[in-house]
């Protein structure tokens, strides 16, 4: 039977404010105007090697700026093949503490109720955080170019666009981007060690502006109880 993990919705939503405070102007775009139209099945292959075979758990330490305050702490995210995940962040002392569980782009429950809607603005970009590309949505364009040890794609849609950038080797990054209406909501680029798994990650909001920086302390094989990916509330 397939288990599932949730994602921490208030962690999400905190990482993306960080990084929304370092990128104030635009950047360009991240896949190169060479690339060509890609099939989905091509798509299909560069996304399944982003994500884990197996459970993980991540530990990490948070820290979350614009232009009026910081804040951070520490927290933990579960993640599940194909794609659930469990967050859950606090501040010093417990403070500002959040929980959430995600499948996919589907919120299932969030501790506060609006955690995930204040934090994240865009889930292709919390998963990207964590090292993992999401499959584009029904008929979006697709174009890619492979260059070396450079993998560059994107998803264009009829107002959205998700661009990715993965570099593999004993250092790799991983880099996604999301527009909405040809405006940047939000870029995500992640270190990434020789096995993949996240070392650090920053989440950049041009119009807050705003930016989260996520230092993972460490990654582990996991095994999950069902009752993590339920809400402590009734």
């Amino acid at each position: 039977m397939r288990q599932r993990v949730f994602v921490d919705r208030g962690c999400c939503l905190a990482y993306l404010a960080l990084a929304s405070v370092g990128c104030r102007n635009a950047p360009g775009p991240l896949v190169p105007e060479g690339a060509r139209a890609v099939t989905l099945d091509q798509v299909s292959t560069w996304v399944s090697a982003t994500r884990p075979t197996e459970d993980r758990l991540h530990r990490f330490k948070w820290l979350f700026q614009d232009e009026r305050s910081s804040a951070g702490g520490r927290g933990s995210a579960r993640i599940a093949p194909p794609d659930s995940l469990r967050f859950d962040v606090a501040g010093p002392f417990g403070s500002g503490a959040a929980s959430a569980a995600v499948v996919g782009d589907r919120p299932l429950w969030a501790e506060p109720p609006d955690a995930v809607k204040k934090l994240v603005p865009n889930y292709p970009l919390m998963w990207a955080m964590f090292g993992i590309a999401r499959m584009p949505d029904d008929g979006a364009a697709l174009r890619g170019l492979v260059h070396g040890d450079v993998i560059s794609w994107r998803y264009e849609g009829a107002t959205d666009t998700v661009e990715y950038v993965r570099t593999t080797g004993k250092s790799g990054k991983f880099i996604a981007e999301v527009r909405h209406a040809g405006k940047v909501v939000g870029r995500a680029e992640t270190t990434l060690d020789s096995s993949g798994a996240p070392l650090a990650a920053r989440l950049v909001v041009p119009t807050v502006p705003a930016k989260l920086d996520l230092t993972f302390l460490s990654t582990a094989q996991a095994h999950f109880a069902p009752e993590i990916w339920t809400s402590r509330k009734p």
